[in-house]
């Protein structure tokens, strides 16, 4: 019998790490699958198309919206993020566990209308001080855009309450350490065990 896949659902404040955490965790497990949202910024440094965000124009994102392909999307310090719906749908017909980098915007959305049984997982800096830190260091953001990401992550972090998991991403060692073994556990529930063995021995 195919497996059910997984949805894990992470977010985290601008600058918190999700990033690097889902890079290293994608080649620790390679069996779960990154979700690539689409996005209406600019690609920062380092950053590839189709890689790490589908970078398009805010007509694009529009038409998408419009066409019903997101299963949910967000307007985020000046611009648009959604996540593609077929990448869920892919999830649900092949088993495929699949990881994605939402905000809370969308998780709260996919919590809500889309998702039954989704892992959501919260990404947290240290301090703030810790975040405003690592934001000045990304040298990617004015001042100004600064300060309304850290009060941002303050209003983020007050969602916490309805988050599955959380991870203080202060050694990211520690974070990836911790996320594999959310996913490995998750993968070891017995809904998820049955579903894979009912016809064997059941």
């Amino acid at each position: 019998m195919k497996k059910k896949g997984i949805t894990y659902i992470l977010s985290s404040p601008s600058g918190g790490g999700k990033t690097s955490l889902l890079k290293r965790i994608t080649i620790l497990l390679p069996d779960i699958k990154h979700s690539i949202s689409y996005t209406t910024r600019s690609p920062r440094r380092g950053e590839k198309n189709g890689r790490d965000y589908h970078f398009v124009a805010p007509e694009y994102f529009q038409d998408i919206i419009k066409n019903e392909g997101f299963a949910e999307w967000a307007k985020i310090h000046g611009h648009f993020y959604g996540t593609p719906l077929d990448s869920l749908e892919e999830t649900k017909n092949q088993g495929v566990d699949l990881i994605l980098d939402i905000d809370v915007q969308g998780a709260r959305q996919l919590k809500e209308r889309f998702i039954k049984g989704g892992v959501f997982i919260f990404l947290l800096p240290p301090s703030l001080d810790v975040l405003r830190e690592r934001l000045i260091n990304r040298g990617t953001d004015s001042d100004q855009e600064i300060r309304n990401r850290v009060n941002n992550a303050k209003e983020e972090i007050q969602q916490l309450s309805w988050y599955d998991y959380l991870i203080i991403n202060d050694n990211l060692d520690e974070a990836v350490d911790n996320l594999k073994s959310i996913i490995v556990a998750e993968r070891c529930k017995r809904e998820q065990v049955l579903s894979q063995i009912k016809e064997l021995f059941l």
